[in-house]
């Protein structure tokens, strides 16, 4: 039986694991909280800046990323991912796989409801995922593993799986577990109205999409520790230097920045909660040379990793604000290996030394995409190669068909920034004949073993993909450059800490400022 990293949901220890380090209040703005005589200020509502709105508030628009805070303002997951992670439970209580890891058995909470009233059990989580698998949303590849969803009895329900799936826990914790009432299940009202069980309810009348969600603190919700605040409000600002102003302004309590945006927010006295959750470089898809025949040769792709110097890159495009890599598997992952990091220092003449020995003395070229917001990190990454004598023909093509390019397999290599998740997350989407950056669909009997191993692995799948990680290093299916820090900034007010795997916290890390 698994209780993740607690015996039990008590509300004080979830409390206490849920609340975290910085972020700023509307002290002088109008939904501020007023003071009293003779006591301390205490905050009332919370006012978020996100980069991204949602899609529909449809749980199956649901995507993990940045617009996850809301919808969890207003539903609640299957399983609870805490801030470092671990996995603890939520709407269901406990949960258990069997002995070949194919189905897992739910224990799921009494006493919950959604907000229109109908009851949190085995038949609507059963509801739930059916919809979440037939709608093949965003992140529908979350339930892809899911063969039958039963319900034992009103508060049990079995998933069987056609096959072991080391990530479908954590996956529980994000889209895939989001639980909307089954009275509104395939409603075209839920996308406008949400129906959750979460610790908020959407104040429709103040809410605009692609400006600002209003929240409103549910009535009669299972746990009140999880409402810190009064209202909480998001409002969507992609642009950086609107988030900036904001912030800075106090028109909101915290926001991702980069790193020069965060400068003007630091002279401003704001707090800078920093995490690295994605990794930056190139992904050498063309490893059996089917349209650049020298990417087939694993020297012209080691080449490619000795010819950059990683830490200049990452000085000049963010500031220092990273740490430079050889590995595609980050520190939380539980794939890593520490001696990976420097796998591919800066060698140039290593470089030329390799593309001779693959029998490319004069160099090689690669047609290379590009888009205008990567145009800056592609331009150094050329010179860089060029110095080594590999030529990137860069060739700018829209942004909105960048990923549909690279995985339609019309490059050979392409940058990108991808999250260093969950082993078998990255194997699925990077690395696995299936995955979408290995267009190419480029494997070898030794990786099939290893990717086995891991799938088949249980509680030591994470452990055996650092095997995985040593594989595709050594045999530079990648060149990763750096791990990059996100940049959250908040101000005085309110509390918050980073979550692990997501590129913004979670809606439950924030509290009102002691």
């Amino acid at each position: 039986m698994k209780l993740g990293a607690k015996a039990a949901f008590a509300a004080a220890t979830l409390s206490a694991a849920l609340c975290l380090t910085a972020c700023g209040g509307n002290a002088a703005g109008p939904d501020a909280a007023g003071t009293t005589a003779g006591a301390a200020k205490t905050i009332k509502t919370m006012t978020l800046g996100s980069q991204a709105d949602a899609k529909s508030l449809d749980p199956v628009d649901a995507r993990t990323g940045h617009a996850m805070p809301i919808f969890q303002s207003v539903y609640d997951t299957l399983l609870l991912r805490e801030p470092d992670g671990t996995i603890s439970p939520m709407l269901a209580t406990k949960w258990e796989y069997n002995t070949d890891n194919t189905v897992l058995t739910l224990s799921l909470r009494e006493g919950v409801t959604f907000s229109d009233g109908a009851p949190l059990d085995a038949a609507a989580v059963k509801a739930n995922l059916d919809n979440f698998k037939a709608a093949k949303g965003q992140d529908a590849y979350m339930v892809a593993s899911v063969k039958e969803v039963t319900v034992v009895d009103p508060k049990t329900v079995a998933i069987t799986l056609t096959a072991p799936d080391p990530a479908f826990e954590y996956y529980l914790t994000l889209a895939a577990g989001l639980m909307a009432s089954p009275k509104a299940l395939g409603t075209p009202e839920l996308k406008t109205d949400p129906q959750g069980s979460g610790p908020y309810v959407l104040d429709k009348a103040n809410s605009v999409k692609g400006s600002q969600y209003v929240f409103t603190k549910r009535d009669g919700y299972w746990n009140q520790d999880l409402q810190k605040f009064e209202k909480v409000t998001i409002k969507i600002l992609p642009d950086a230097t609107a988030r900036t102003n904001a912030l800075v302004s106090g028109q909101v309590d915290a926001a991702l920045l980069d790193a020069k945006n965060g400068k003007q927010a630091e002279g401003a006295g704001l707090k800078l909660n920093k995490s690295q959750v994605d990794w930056t470089g190139i992904l050498l898809f063309d490893r059996d040379g089917k349209i650049s025949p020298e990417m087939a040769n694993v020297k012209v792709r080691q080449a490619i990793n000795y010819a950059f110097d990683r830490q200049t890159i990452l000085n000049q495009q963010f500031l220092g604000e990273g740490t430079v890599t050889s590995q595609i598997f980050g520190p939380e992952s539980g794939a890593y290996l520490p001696e990976l990091d420097n796998r591919y220092p800066y060698d140039p003449a290593k470089a030329k030394q390799l593309l001779a020995e693959a029998g490319y003395p004069d160099g090689i070229t690669i047609k290379y995409p590009s888009t205008a917001s990567g145009d800056a990190l592609n331009t150094v990454l050329a010179q860089q190669l060029s110095d080594v004598g590999i030529k990137l023909e860069l060739e700018t093509i829209p942004q909105p068909n960048f990923v549909a390019d690279l995985a339609a397999g019309k490059y050979a290599a392409g940058s990108y920034s991808l999250a260093q998740a969950r082993p078998w997350v990255s194997i699925t989407q990077t690395i696995g004949t299936g995955a979408l950056y290995n267009p190419f669909k480029t494997t070898t009997p030794e990786l099939e073993s290893l990717i086995s191993e891991v799938q088949n692995g249980g509680e030591k799948s994470s452990e055996l993909a650092k095997e995985v990680n040593r594989y595709v290093t050594e045999n530079a299916w990648f060149a990763p450059l750096f791990r990059a820090n996100l940049m959250y900034y908040t101000g005085k007010n309110v509390n918050v800490q980073t979550q692990a795997q997501q590129a913004v916290p979670s809606i439950y890390n924030y509290e009102p400022a002691k």
